[in-house]
C-alpha cells in the first residue's frame, strides 16, 4: 500500500470496538508523518533521560504514569528530557482517558511539529485497538483478479481466465444462499503471518457483478444484505479452467494441492469447466469437504486406507488358503 500518514489515521471511519476516538492538541505540521510501524512504546524511560533502548519508530503512549512524571517535571523547571524525546522523528505521541498535557509540553511538541493526540480510551484498551487497526492496514498485501464468496462458511476464492465464468458461477452461489465479498478483483491482505483476508478492492463496485450480456447488477439490492460480506478469510482456491481431454485430472483427491499467497499455503483445487458440469454443486462439495478434513475427516486417504486393508486382507486370506491346501495335498 502507499504511505499511511497520521491523517490518514484520523480520518479512518471506525465504529464501535474498532474506534480509536483520537482528536489532535498540538503539532499539526507534522500529521503528514508515516506511521510504518504497528508496535507501541511506553515513553516512560525516556523520560527520565535514558533513551539507550528508545524506539522512536513507534507511536509514543503516555498513560497515567507518564502524566503524572511530566507533572514533576514541571515543578522542576527541566524540560531537556522532553525536548530530546521531540528531536526524534516519532509519528506522534496519544495521552490515554483524555488527560491533557501541560502549555510547555505542547509548545515543545509544535515547535518540533510532532502530533500530540488525545483519546477517551484506557491505555489498554487504546493499545489493542491501535495494534489491531494498524496491524490490518500495514499488512502485506496484492490484488488478484478472481472472485471471492463464502460457501458454507468457507472463504473460496475463485480464479481462472477471463471468459471462464468465474461471475457466472458465484452469481449461482448467490443464488443458492451464499454470500459475495468481491467480483472481478479481490484485496489479499496477511494477518499474523498465517491468516489471508480478502477484501472488495474497489469501494464504489464492491458488491457488484458484471455479468456478460447482463451488465453490472447490484448483489445487496438483489439479494438482500444476505448475500455480501465486507471481508472473509480464504480458505480455499479453486482454479476454474477449460476441459482439457488430454489432461489427467484427479480423480481420488489423495494429492495435496496449494497455492502461495504471501507466503501462506492455500488448499488448491483444479475444476475443469465443460457443458453439463455443475461446477457450483462441485464448488459446495469441495466446501464441505473442507470442512470435514478441518475436523479430521480425510474421506480420500480414508478411502485409500480401507482400500490397502481389503487388499492386505484378502492377500493374507489367499496365501493362507495356498499354504493350507499345499499342505493338503
Amino acid at each position: 500500500m502507499g504511505k499511511f500518514t497520521v491523517l490518514d489515521l484520523l480520518d479512518l471511519d471506525l465504529h464501535d470496538y474498532n474506534a480509536l476516538k483520537l482528536k489532535c492538541l498540538a503539532g499539526r505540521k507534522g500529521l503528514v508523518k508515516t506511521i510504518d510501524h504497528m508496535e507501541l512504546n511506553r515513553p516512560g524511560l525516556a523520560l527520565t533521560g535514558f533513551f539507550k533502548t528508545f524506539a522512536p519508530q513507534r507511536v509514543q503512549v503516555f498513560s497515567a504514569a507518564e502524566h503524572e512524571y511530566l507533572k514533576e517535571m514541571e515543578k522542576k523547571g527541566d524540560f531537556s528530557s522532553v525536548e530530546k524525546l521531540f528531536s526524534f522523528p516519532i509519528p506522534f505521541c496519544v495521552f490515554c482517558r483524555d488527560m491533557t498535557p501541560a502549555d510547555w509540553f505542547l509548545a515543545v511538541a509544535e515547535k518540533a511539529g510532532i502530533p500530540v493526540l488525545q483519546t477517551p480510551l484506557p491505555s489498554n484498551e487504546f493499545s489493542v485497538r491501535i495494534i489491531r487497526t494498524l496491524g490490518d492496514i500495514l499488512a502485506p498485501q496484492e490484488k488478484q483478479h478472481a472472485v471471492l464468496v463464502e460457501v458454507f462458511g468457507m472463504g473460496v476464492l475463485i480464479k481462472g481466465d477471463s471468459g471462464v465464468g468465474k461471475s457466472e458461477t458465484a452469481l449461482e452461489l448467490l443464488e443458492r444462499g451464499h454470500r459475495l465479498i468481491s467480483d472481478d478483483s479481490v484485496l489479499l491482505k496477511c494477518l499474523s503471518g498465517k491468516i489471508i483476508m480478502g477484501y472488495s478492492d474497489d469501494r464504489i463496485l464492491g458488491h457488484h457483478m458484471e455479468i456478460r450480456g447482463l451488465g453490472i447488477i447490484n448483489v445487496s439490492q438483489i439479494f438482500g444484505v444476505r448475500g455480501i460480506r465486507d471481508r472473509k478469510q480464504v480458505q480455499m482456491v479453486i482454479n476454474l479452467e477449460e476441459w482439457d481431454s488430454s489432461k489427467n485430472y484427479d480423480r481420488l483427491g489423495t494429492v495435496d494441492l496449494t497455492s502461495d499467497i504471501l507466503g501462506v499455503k492455500i488448499p488448491t483445487f483444479n475444476i475443469p469447466v465443460k457443458p453439463g458440469r455443475n461446477i457450483p454443486v462441485i464448488i459446495e462439495t469441495a466446501a464441505l469437504n473442507e470442512r470435514l478434513k478441518h475436523k479430521g475427516h480425510y474421506a480420500a486417504k480414508e478411502f485409500n486406507k480401507n482400500l490397502i486393508q481389503m487388499l492386505e486382507s484378502d492377500n493374507a486370506r489367499k496365501m493362507y488358503q495356498d499354504n493350507y491346501l499345499t499342505k493338503q495335498d
